[in-house]
């Protein structure tokens, strides 16, 4: 999820990052956008080029309104020409609007994002990942702009259910920025020769699919699971597969733990299962994600879970072309959520209505046909990764993203069609969570709802106890 840092961002985003995750998620800036954190080419022409503006020029009579933006790229950000030819055509088309630019891309981002709220101080637009957006609506600190939204011509440019992640009680609070979803990554070439034309549906048909194709591909695993200190970035799908989530967040604010509900032991003995049972994981359980990803691209494993970039593994040597890309197995819900990230432009409650309705100006400047094309363009012409994924229905990702199957962004996008937010306060207890899910892919006599109750018991009383206590206090970041 979007609090993995770096590395997170460029493996579970497209971001990038994967973004791919943030994430979590930690949102330093657009390069969640892109598939990998590849540098332009030095050949590549379009850092040079003015960024289209096609609109006309607001009045020079109108009064001058100073705004304050977090998103200056770093010098070394393979996407600063494309942002600083954006922010030049934006003071061409919009004398009016004077926008200063500051650079959040610090690791602790969120830190200074939250002590600058605190102090007054906070920017006028910002750009928080989706689960920091989750907490800014719930404390306030987002805008109201549903009338701005509902106003404006460009509203049904984005594709359904964008906006649902910023939105409370009917009220929206942000404009989508970007989102890629995650899924199930599995090798074509490797079902072709265990018989199987197709990705498997059910928990049970994954479990019997990955021994069938261990079985038909020697030296193979079905299954490369994820057991290291990000454990519960994977195990949480699994759990609202079963019908549940890790944490409740309560109407008073406050947080009830779900460690130990009936869908996260039942998602845990499914991977109990999976490795003591079916015996269809990697030997290492708990190797660093990297490896997981290396034995995907080099054949080793035929499935792994992960973000909608396809760039992690071709920039490898991977054919596309056997890359295969599902939404996840459901569970006995009968669902199977993908986790969504990606970023929301948030407008700041306490800015005046002048400087709102320009911040919201700014941000639709860059979401308009013009620029998301311009910005398409950019990463195709630099060799940077593009998200599958676009939130706005007029932007064709297929021109412009190379080797990439159609059934692949078809895949994507169905998966996305049923998005789910990682569980709140993961940050905070993240590591709880890691410590059952290694004890039972390491000791085939664990047991997952002792485990489990021992983790919620311990998280209950280091973060819980003092997080709900300053809520109701008021206290609570």
């Amino acid at each position: 999820m979007e609090e993995r840092g770096g590395f997170y961002k460029s493996v579970t985003a497209i971001v990038v990052a994967a973004s791919l995750v943030a994430l979590t998620a930690c949102n330093s800036g657009d390069t969640k956008k892109s598939d990998a954190s590849a540098t332009p080419s030095e050949s590549s022409t379009s850092s040079s080029q003015s960024a289209p503006s096609s609109e006309s020029a607001s009045p020079s009579e109108d009064p001058v309104v100073e705004i304050t933006a977090w998103d200056l790229q770093p010098a070394d950000s393979p996407i600063k020409a494309l942002k600083d030819a954006q922010f030049e055509a934006f003071e061409k088309l919009h004398p009016n609007i004077k926008v200063t630019h500051i650079d959040n891309s610090q690791s602790n981002g969120r830190e200074k994002f939250l002590t600058a709220v605190a102090g007054g101080e906070g920017p006028d637009i910002s750009e928080p990942a989706f689960p920091d957006m989750q907490v800014y609506i719930q404390k306030g600190i987002a805008a109201d702009i549903t009338d701005l939204i509902n106003s404006s011509p460009e509203k049904d440019r984005f594709i359904d259910g964008s906006f649902d992640l910023a939105t409370k009680n009917g009220k929206i609070y942000g404009i989508p920025d970007y989102m890629y979803s995650t899924g199930l990554l599995y090798n074509k070439k490797l079902f072709k020769n265990a018989g199987i034309d197709h990705p498997p549906a059910t928990w049970e048909e994954f479990a019997t699919t990955a021994q069938t194709l261990q079985e038909k591909n020697p030296g193979t695993v079905g299954f490369d699971i994820l057991g290291m200190d990000w454990a519960d970035w994977h195990f949480e799908y699994y759990v609202w597969q079963a019908g549940g989530d890790l944490t409740e967040l309560q109407p008073d604010g406050t947080v009830k733990l779900q460690f130990t509900s009936e869908a996260s032991v039942k998602a845990l003995q499914y991977y109990k299962d999976l490795k003591w049972k079916y015996k269809v994981t990697q030997k290492n359980v708990v190797q660093d994600y990297p490896e997981n990803q290396k034995d995907f691209y080099t054949g080793h494993s035929a499935m792994i879970l992960g973000g909608s970039s396809i760039s992690d593994f071709t920039g490898k040597g991977m054919d596309p072309n056997d890359i295969g890309f599902a939404p996840f197995p459901v569970g006995p819900s009968g669902k199977a959520p993908s986790q969504v990230g990606g970023a929301f432009y948030m407008v700041n409650a306490k800015s005046s209505p002048e400087k709102q309705k320009a911040a919201f100006i700014y941000a639709m400047f860059f979401m308009s046909k013009e620029q998301q094309e311009y910005f398409a363009q950019f990463y195709q012409d630099n060799g940077l990764g593009l998200n599958p994924l676009t939130v706005v229905k007029d932007l064709d990702v297929t021109k412009y993203i190379k080797d990439v199957p159609a059934d692949f962004v078809a895949a994507v996008q169905k998966a996305a069609a049923d998005p789910h937010l990682e569980y709140y306060l993961k940050s905070s207890l993240s590591s709880y969570l890691v410590k059952p899910i290694q004890k039972i892919l390491l000791d085939p006599n664990a047991d997952p709802a002792s485990e489990l109750q021992k983790a919620q018991v311990l998280a209950q009383k280091e973060v819980i106890d003092k997080y709900n206590q300053d809520v109701l206090s008021g206290s609570a970041q």
